[in-house]
């Protein structure tokens, strides 16, 4: 008896301690904190993936809604191209809409029309892409068109002669772009001699010259069943999906006509181009480095450094307000109209930099706070702007991911890229596992003490010496 009365007496002391109360919530805390993760987590619809026996991967990612996108993700572009046939790749993504054996150009459109769908496509330099977006109940027919198109383009020599034409105007466009102007003069120095120095439109002989063989080659040794992704977001069933696939791209193969392409690696060149110009107003400079390729393990914690430098424009509300050191300066010291930071990635290396628009005066100014802030990176970020970065990147990337187009993007990019879809709560797992300690030092390997490349456009004749710039990726210490 004596003994259940201390036990008693013993409880009521424990009851009555704070701490305990605190653990008690704190346990209770962690508990419900698990259980909605997990809960959201399950929430989440999983990409499922069927490799075909021609080796077409399906991968799909149903949340059962009214709409879906539906596509085919081709791991082809200007870098598996030569200097002869640069241009190629983009030339047979405008032909793949002109006409198949089964269907005219005009047939396509009105059966897209019907639908209330739509059929896009492009091209970058390490993928092409088809891909249509519909009513969930249509995506049979979609499917049964994008693979008609990709598998019977006719090629008509009418048809070429027209779209060399478009392509041409095409290209008169983007020259009027200063910035794709400026990213494509960024290629080409930094990798100067390999195949991602190419444009991804080509070269306007190339374009004049290029035929109908030209393209049938290049559908022979690209198009190929082991290099294609067929991706479907939205209402999607899988199986249904990989059904269609098999039924409508059954003609891709594996048979190659001329040797296996192979992706060689593309040397970094740090280096300088200038394309100085006194008639246009504001200069358009970019500089980078080499970064991390989609797969390497650094590469989540450069987009963080990315994300910490930032970008502003002065549409933006007043810069003191701004969380970024690099806009606040811009602003306050009026040394910029906008920049803006990029990590280009591509499967085994990246530019990783900023681009700017500015004054002629104000250029030296410019690059010399964008130095000093890569050295800041590489030395001494803080925790709290490493948070802040962090915050901002998760949200870029979840809000990026609210329609199916996107998320349809995402799954054929990312089989593509690392051979399977890396899910959004793992992609916050790892950048969530990011510190200061991890950015200062990726920075310091990436950035610190090497050969930038540089590309300017404009009114440039400011920009200091490139052995000025170049002697300003480290800082000397005593």
């Amino acid at each position: 008896m004596a003994s259940i009365l201390k036990l008693s007496q013993s409880l009521t002391k424990l009851s009555r301690n704070p701490n305990v109360g605190k653990v008690v919530k704190n346990v209770r805390k962690a508990s419900s904190a698990t259980a909605e993760q997990q809960e959201i987590t399950l929430n989440v619809p999983p990409t499922k993936v069927t490799t075909l026996k021609n080796g077409i991967r399906v991968a799909t990612e149903d949340w059962g809604s009214q709409t879906a996108t539906v596509g085919i993700w081709i791991d082809a572009g200007s870098r598996y191209e030569n200097a002869k046939n640069n241009g190629v790749a983009h030339f047979m993504e405008h032909m793949a809409f002109k006409g198949t054996d089964k269907r005219t150009q005009s047939q396509i459109e009105i059966e897209i029309e019907d639908m209330g769908a739509q059929l896009n496509a492009y091209t970058s330099r390490e993928q092409t892409v088809y891909y249509s977006k519909c009513l969930a109940k249509d995506v049979p027919k979609a499917i049964e068109i994008l693979g008609d198109i990709v598998q019977n383009a006719k090629l008509g020599e009418a048809e070429i002669e027209r779209e060399r034409g478009v392509i041409l105007r095409e290209m008169q466009e983007v020259e009027s772009n200063l910035q794709e102007v400026v990213f494509d003069h960024l290629h080409a120095v930094a990798y100067q001699g390999t195949p991602l120095a190419n444009t991804i439109l080509g070269p306007t002989a190339n374009i004049r010259s290029i035929n109908a063989k030209d393209l049938r080659n290049y559908l022979d040794n690209h198009y190929k069943a082991s290099r294609i992704v067929v991706a479907g977001a939205g209402g999607v069933a899988h199986e249904d999906l990989v059904k269609l696939v098999e039924t409508n791209l059954n003609k891709l193969n594996n048979n190659y006509t001329e040797d296996i392409p192979v992706l060689s690696p593309c040397r970094f060149t740090g280096a300088e181009i200038r394309v100085r110009d006194d008639s246009l107003p504001l200069a358009h400079i970019a500089l980078a480095v080499e970064g991390a390729g989609w797969t390497d393990p650094d590469t989540l914690t450069l987009m963080v450094a990315s994300t910490l430098l930032g970008a502003w424009d002065r549409s933006q509300a007043s810069a003191k307000q701004n969380a970024t050191n690099l806009a606040r300066v811009s602003g306050e010291s009026d040394l910029c109209h906008s920049f803006q930071s990029f990590n280009t990635c591509y499967k085994d290396t990246a530019l990783w930099g900023i681009y700017f628009i500015s004054d002629p005066l104000t250029i030296e100014d410019m690059v010399y706070n964008i130095q000093s802030e890569f050295m800041r990176l590489c030395t001494s970020v803080t925790e709290g702007e490493v948070e802040r970065a962090k915050a901002l990147l998760t949200a870029n990337t979840l809000l990026q991911l609210d329609t199916s187009t996107a998320v349809c993007e995402d799954i054929g990019r990312q089989l593509l890229c690392y051979g399977r879809r890396l899910p959004p709560h793992e992609f916050i797992h790892r950048i969530n596992s990011i510190t200061a300690r991890n950015v200062r030092d990726v920075c310091y390997k990436y950035i610190y003490d090497r050969c930038p490349a540089i590309a300017a456009v404009g009114p440039v004749e400011q920009l200091p010496d490139y052995n000025r710039i170049r002697s300003s990726m480290y800082w000397l210490r005593v």
